[in-house]
């Protein structure tokens, strides 16, 4: 999925014609080292630790990468104290029965849950995005999207997929008398209904309406 344009279809999908030819994007960071993993945050006095999900041993994390994960993670905390993140990061002191320690480099999505370790779609899911007022979701995998929102039933659909520069892409289709783009771009963003926090900001435009929102990726999709 990171070529300038790349297409997953469902079956009988007609082809989108036009061709768009972007100017090359710089280098990205190296993932050499680093590693993505989905688990609880705790605070622990002036620590806050990393369980990886169905995993006992504990990680002290040290914000390398300019996160501000301390400060994201005591403004969703509350009473409830653990919450769940998805992050990247240099994972070191792994023996099992020790607490190691993680260079966080990256952060995903931190949000409070106490399920969200079970998810059974996370692992095939390439991306997440949802806003609200009024409410929508979209979950897009390698086979197509499935968009929801308040008040009308699923739609299904392929997508066609086009990277734009800086780490921005869209997905879009012309599908079922509609069409549905996603604008998706690499910035901080804080769910307005939940207070969670999602890597990237979404903007979805379906037959001219447009809604904006927070996305994040699966687990199948490692950028």
């Amino acid at each position: 999925m990171r070529a300038a344009r790349t297409v997953a279809l469902f079956a009988l999908l007609p082809l989108f014609a036009a061709c768009q030819m972007f100017e090359s994007e710089p280098a990205k960071p190296s993932l050499a080292g680093l590693t993505r993993m989905q688990g609880e945050l705790t605070a622990v006095g002036d620590k806050l630790l990393f369980k990886p999900c169905n995993d006992q041993r504990n990680y002290v994390v040290n914000d390398t990468g300019g996160t501000n994960i301390l400060q994201e993670a005591a403004s969703l905390a509350g009473q409830q104290g653990a919450l769940f993140a998805d992050l990247r990061g240099k994972f070191s002191g792994v023996a099992t029965g020790t607490q190691g320690s993680v260079e966080l480099q990256q952060l995903y999505r931190v949000e409070r849950s106490t399920a969200a370790c079970d998810d059974p779609d996370f692992k095939r899911m390439i991306l997440r995005a949802n806003g609200h007022k009024p409410a929508w979701a979209m979950n897009v995998t390698a086979k197509g999207m499935v968009l929801e929102r308040e008040g009308q039933p699923p739609l299904a659909v392929p997508y066609v997929e086009e990277q734009i520069g800086d780490g921005r892409f869209n997905l879009m289709t012309e599908a079922n008398n509609q069409h549905v783009e996603l604008w998706v771009a690499p910035q901080r963003c804080v769910d307005s209904a939940s207070g969670s926090l999602q890597h990237m900001t979404a903007e979805l435009r379906v037959n001219g309406q447009v809604q904006r929102g927070c996305a994040s990726f699966g687990g199948s999709r490692d950028d």
